[in-house]
């Protein structure tokens, strides 16, 4: 038996959506204003890197509208064509967003080579353009801490990969700086050894974002140690046996796994049911990050079994009925049979018996009889029959 856990709505999760547009359009504003103003400053003083650093703030401004689209589609609710929600647009945008980190990182450094080995020469740029470069600095290094902070707080990847583009920028306005500096007091190779180093520093953190996407594209599982609490904590539950074939995967952030639970094999369905249903509650309660649960209920341990639609299966209960009739029909058990239950134990259909109280016989020597009677069905298991008084009959009735 396969139970699904609808996914709670989250109460915060418009409120979270609403802050990461926010941060994300302050970052965009931002770069627009430092964009402009590094291009003007750079043509007015004559620098080839203040105009350069400008252009890299605009092809953030061009990342921020990726950023805008991903979290408006990805953080929208299931529907008719998206079952599990929208959240992989997220991480396509998050290894988007790793190439380019490194596609700059590859940029900086390349120039930068270029500028050691060529010899070029920086001309003084004055300190109004030095002064310009530090509150670009700062505003970037600001707008970094602050789309870092509310990254955390709504779990989005995507915005700690555009967190950590504007760290990009703000490194590399840190090189520019530099650059300036040296170039006021005559020492413009500063410029290139800073600008190979921040290279460096930007291409490792697109290359962690692009793997940490990819993982999570090609439903990398949690960690071990993670999945060995998730299967403690189910195992906890009073009624479950054990717990196999437990399986997790990511999604923008968001954790999805499904487990086999082991129950005792004659209870009711309703019972393994809200055992299952427990097992989802503690697993939430435990892991908040947890969106979807799927438990399949099991009345035996069957791990490592393999998948049981690939097996060989045993006849239901039309099949049964129709088969016992044609052994038992004139067995007075039969004729006053109340209620057939069925067992799929070990491979095998066991069939419990409930009786009225008219048949005056012990019923293990019935349920021999019946045994015998049906000897020649392969997949007939245990054989038992049971005794219902009259009044409890009309009470569970």
């Amino acid at each position: 038996m396969t139970q699904t856990v609808e996914t709670p709505v989250v109460p915060n999760h418009e409120l979270d959506s609403q802050e990461a547009k926010r941060v994300t359009y302050i970052g965009a504003w931002l770069d627009g204003l430092l964009s402009v103003i590094k291009v003007a400053v750079g043509f007015l003083v004559g620098s080839a890197a203040l105009i350069a650093d400008g252009i890299h703030s605009l092809s953030d401004l061009v990342t921020d509208g990726f950023v805008l689209a991903a979290i408006h589609y990805g953080r929208q609710e299931p529907d008719n064509d998206h079952h599990y929600g929208h959240g992989r647009i997220e991480t396509l945008t998050t290894l988007l967003l790793g190439s380019v980190l490194i596609f700059v990182a590859g940029g900086i450094a390349w120039s930068s080579l270029d500028r050691l080995f060529s010899g070029a020469e920086v001309n003084a740029p004055g300190l109004i353009a030095i002064a310009i470069t530090i509150l670009a600095l700062l505003s970037k290094e600001w707008i970094f801490r602050y789309t870092m902070r509310v990254a955390k707080r709504v779990k989005s990847k995507l915005l700690e990969a555009n967190a950590w583009h504007s760290r990009s920028d703000a490194l590399s306005t840190a090189v520019v700086l530099v650059a300036l500096v040296g170039a006021q007091f005559g020492l413009g190779w500063l410029d290139a050894v800073a600008a190979i180093i921040v290279g460096l520093l930007v291409g490792k953190v697109g290359w962690d974002l692009l793997w940490e996407s990819a993982r999570e594209l090609v439903d990398t599982a949690l960690p071990e140690d993670i999945q060995q609490q998730m299967h403690d904590v189910a195992c906890s539950v009073p009624g479950v046996d054990s717990v196999h074939d437990l399986r997790t995967r990511q999604s923008a952030g968001w954790v999805m796994v499904d487990l086999h639970v082991v129950v005792g094999p004659k209870i009711t369905v309703s019972e393994a049911h809200e055992i299952g249903n427990e097992v989802s509650r503690r697993l939430r309660h435990e892991f908040p990050l947890l969106t979807d649960v799927i438990f399949h209920v099991d009345p035996e341990d069957d791990a490592g079994e393999g998948d049981p639609s690939r097996l060989p299966g045993l006849p239901l209960r039309p099949e049964v009925e129709a088969a016992l009739n044609e052994r038992w029909y004139r067995h007075p058990v039969w004729r006053t049979l109340n209620e057939l239950q069925l067992h799929y134990l070990d491979d095998k259909v066991s069939v419990s018996l409930i009786i009225g109280d008219a048949v005056h016989q012990p019923p293990q020597c019935l349920a021999s009889q019946l045994k015998a009677l049906a000897s020649d069905i392969e997949w007939l298991g245990h054989v038992e029959v049971m005794f219902i008084t009259r009044a409890a009959s009309s009470a569970m009735r």
